[in-house]
């Protein structure tokens, strides 16, 4: 409970008498940290942030610079003094932060404070915080009072940067790229979370070709598999989403040396993105169409490794990441830029077209993952992760085709149409795929007489698999040309 004083000026000058206390040897004591936890408190609301003055940062400075001297100190010797220094280094940061909360005249005074207390070097405040926050990683000691500390460190310089170019080019000069890579890859979840945000926040146009750097691209994975770790974070998935996305060089560069399971991770985020029902606004949810081409292509050449699955040869890993590409491909073609773009990429509706019919036959070889599924009773199928494959591929292939003539032609020369028209059935492992096949042909016929007269001149040869419609209790009967549904008679 902070001390009974009522206005920032007391506190101010209890801070001048303390500061005086500490540089003559003394310690933090109860009543120092209280006094701060005062501070902290009025620094909540917006009035007494406008109100503080130059003099309270200077303490805080000269705190600080004191801290990292006693804690080193404290650390190697074992001081009974090393937890007091950590929870007033802790409250100080919390202060700090606080201080900068929509705040730009202290964001302002904090950035130009300077005191030299290393070889006659100028310092400021971000240096010396990032210095004591680096301290505080390298102790060897199992402390939650240290861990406090770093934590609130990196709050205060997330808050810092936020809305303040100056702040975030002093911060990230300090910072990048060690820093961060500490934050990403530490493992307490409220650090890597905390450091993303202090990395999210710094961001910018310039920084971004930094990171493009190859010597800098590590940064740019430990970000990813970061993510992987911690997928609730909503940092990660901004860094990734609002800047990562914008630089395909960047995105291809990574996911060469990305393991499997951090590939899916990125296309994962990259389908949480073009998924989103409501962008700030239509161009929120757009990618570059340079990275659109890429991802088309990294499904080109990895396609056939699904096949796989149907011999059980193939990883989860692998499978998905097939997969999770195809499920990209499906919703990019849902915006319209996105769309015209994979139309008119080489040889990608071939390559849909070639693994559809290899994994129709894959199915009817043996009974496997491509294998059409009558029964919701074989709950294996269902749950795998294959369900939907075939039904996403003639979406695909529907969507490619929309309004194109150039790809309905090529269905029709690549035998398309009666590959489609194979797949107007109920499959449970295919949810909608007859709706899919259906549109497909709707597409592909549309103002085309050439694919209209294939289907025309298809002879009806009566049901593909009388064994399904059995099974449902059903039977057709044919009256005059025309197919009738019925129900099947009991038996008993």
């Amino acid at each position: 409970m902070a001390v009974p004083i009522d206005s920032l000026d007391a506190f101010t000058r209890k801070l001048e008498c303390y500061v005086k206390n500490l540089q003559q040897g003394g310690e933090p004591d109860l009543e120092l940290l209280q006094t701060m936890e005062g501070i902290t408190s009025l620094f909540r609301e917006q009035l007494y942030r406008e109100m503080a003055e130059e003099n309270i940062f200077q303490s805080l400075l000269q705190f600080l610079s004191k801290a990292i001297h006693e804690i080193e100190l404290a650390s190697k010797c074992s001081c009974k003094h090393l937890d007091a220094w950590l929870q007033f280094t802790a409250e100080c940061f919390r202060c700090q932060r606080n201080a900068c909360v929509n705040c730009s005249k202290n964001q302002g005074i904090m950035s130009y404070l300077i005191i030299g207390i290393l070889c006659d070097r100028n310092l400021g405040l971000i240096d010396v915080s990032v210095c004591l926050i680096w301290i505080l990683h390298g102790m060897n000691i199992d402390q939650q009072s240290s861990l406090a500390a770093f934590r609130s460190g990196l709050q205060y310089l997330g808050n810092m940067a936020a809305g303040n170019s100056e702040s975030r080019n002093s911060i990230w000069k300090c910072t990048f790229p060690d820093f961060f890579l500490t934050c990403l890859n530490h493992f307490d979840e409220k650090v890597v979370t905390y450091g993303a945000m202090v990395f999210f926040t710094c961001l910018d146009v310039e920084k971004m070709i930094e990171l493009q750097d190859a010597k800098n691209s590590h940064v740019a994975q430990s970000v990813v598999n970061a993510y992987m770790k911690l997928p609730e974070s909503e940092w990660l998935f901004l860094t990734i989403t609002s800047h990562f996305l914008k630089c395909p060089e960047l995105v291809e560069d990574i996911y060469a040396k990305l393991s499997n399971q951090e590939r899916i991770t990125l296309l994962d985020a990259i389908l949480a993105k073009i998924s989103e029902k409501d962008p700030v606004n239509s161009e929120e949810a757009l990618i570059p169409l340079k990275l659109v081409e890429f991802l088309a292509s990294c499904f080109q050449e990895t396609c056939k490794d699904v096949l796989k699955l149907a011999s059980g040869t193939s990883t989860d890993e692998e499978s998905l990441i097939v997969i999770r590409l195809l499920d990209v491909l499906c919703e990019m073609t849902c915006n319209t830029k996105h769309l015209e773009c994979l139309q008119n990429c080489p040889v990608l509706l071939e390559t849909v077209i070639d693994i559809l019919r290899l994994t129709q036959f894959a199915g009817k070889q043996n009974k496997n993952v491509f294998t059409a599924s009558h029964s919701v009773s074989e709950i294996e199928e269902v749950t795998h992760p294959a369900v939907g494959f075939k039904a996403h591929l003639i979406r695909l292939i529907a969507n490619l085709c929309y309004k194109h003539e150039d790809n309905q032609e090529k269905v029709f020369h690549l035998d398309g149409i009666p590959l489609i028209l194979d797949n107007c059935s109920i499959d449970d492992n295919n949810p909608f795929l007859n709706q899919w096949a259906v549109y497909a042909i709707r597409n592909l016929t549309e103002q085309n007489e050439k694919n209209q007269e294939v289907i025309a001149n298809m002879e009806r040869q009566g049901l593909a698999d009388y064994s399904v419609l059995k099974n449902m209790g059903l039977q057709v009967e044919e009256h005059d040309g025309k197919l009738l549904l019925k129900s099947l008679k009991k038996e008993f």
